[in-house]
């Protein structure tokens, strides 16, 4: 069985690295790694390529940058032409980025299964480019591995037959628990900033809609001023809020700060080391939501929404939106160990990646002898 592994931003990354491991103790398996360069720059790319120790892509696309839909045409064209020349039994896509969706379809209008991980997931809020690129990915993928029962009725409720839907846990957490003695032993982050463990908090900030307004932008800066008066904070800047800040005239605020203490892009193990020494997290991304949950840290979500609702129920996770006074209110309750606890959901156990590729086995050895990628067009 040929299999075409599609990546192209660093949540990928982390999901794929895993999987590719499994995929290397079946002698009937053949695989390449297409990196489509939806992240491209050694920050937002290489490095997490070392610290994950995936192997170098046997393509890379150097799409880069552009709208949505820039992105997803170019990137679809030139997968077809991958696609064409491997000749792939299955196209693996993981995650929620452009390039899923980009691989996806391609993959569809050449008549090539496709197998979704991370499938089902639903924040119900179709502003978020994600959701589309979820949304339509699992509308025309043929095998779905999901990560909780959540992700796996979603699915149920939109039509997919029960057979083609497989909860194998959270790919993520694989390479979280393979990783995080490692961070913590190789990371010297923590000895680059005056901050001890335990006793900081670390914040992250990307979304479109937090930083592409500037009313909001500032909103949410004037609450992490508040915060760090009480404790101090690290803060990863991701290159698109460092524009925001830099266009909207917020950079001296930030710097005025003298508790936040903001660091370039990290790689994979330095936020990993980052994130399991933290008291709390103030932050807007998705897969921080799963990690602080595994670790038990408790996580403030700067969202109304989650397509990762487990976290919530079962996990450490907290919806605090965008409103400065909850922020500040939820921080400072932890601050007085009133943080909140949870459990690690079913099968969030380091063993997805096994699974997943367990059943890509049986489905690949049912297959017929021969089975060509369609060159129609």
């Amino acid at each position: 069985m040929k299999i075409l592994n599609v990546v192209g931003a660093r949540p990928n990354f982390v999901k794929i690295a895993p999987i590719l491991r499994q995929m290397n103790l079946y002698s009937t398996m053949q695989w390449q790694l297409v990196h489509t360069g939806q992240h491209y720059d050694d920050r937002m790319s290489q490095v997490f390529f070392d610290d994950l120790q995936l192997p170098a892509p046997d393509v890379f696309l150097g799409i880069g940058s552009g709208s949505h839909a820039e992105q997803t045409g170019r990137t679809m064209i030139a997968l077809e032409e991958v696609m064409q020349d491997y000749q792939p039994d299955l196209v693996l896509v993981v995650g929620d980025v452009n390039s899923t969706l980009a691989g996806a379809l391609a993959a569809s209008k050449l008549h090539i299964p496709i197998a979704h991980v991370e499938a089902g997931l639903r924040s119900w809020d179709r502003t978020m480019p994600e959701e589309i690129n979820r949304i339509c990915t699992d509308a025309i993928s043929d095998l779905f591995f999901t990560t909780s029962a959540i992700a796996t009725d979603n699915l149920l409720r939109e039509g997919i037959a029960p057979e083609a839907i497989h909860f194998v846990g959270n790919v993520m957490i694989d390479s979280l628990k393979a990783n995080l003695e490692r961070a913590r032993h190789q990371s010297t982050l923590l000895e680059t900033y005056p901050v001890q463990p335990q006793q900081y908090g670390l914040v992250t900030l990307h979304r479109p809609g937090n930083v592409d307004d500037p009313v909001m932008l500032e909103r949410l800066l004037e609450a992490i001023a508040t915060v760090s008066e009480r404790v101090p904070l690290l803060f990863p800047m991701h290159p698109r809020t460092q524009q925001r800040l830099e266009t909207f005239g917020l950079q001296a605020r930030l710097d005025s700060l003298d508790q936040v203490w903001v660091t370039p892009p990290l790689g994979y193990l330095d936020f990993i080391c980052a994130l399991s020494s933290a008291q709390f997290t103030l932050m807007d991304s998705s897969g921080v939501q799963e990690e602080t949950t595994v670790l038990g840290i408790p996580c403030l979500t700067m969202r109304d929404n989650t397509d990762r609702p487990e976290t919530v129920i079962e996990g450490t996770n907290t919806l605090v939106g965008q409103d400065p006074d909850r922020i500040i209110q939820e921080v400072f309750q932890i601050l007085e160990g009133q943080g909140k606890t949870g459990r690690v959901p079913d099968l969030w156990d380091g063993n997805t990646a096994e699974r997943i590729v367990d059943i890509l086995a049986v489905w690949g050895a049912a297959l017929p002898a021969t089975t060509p990628c369609s060159t129609v067009v």
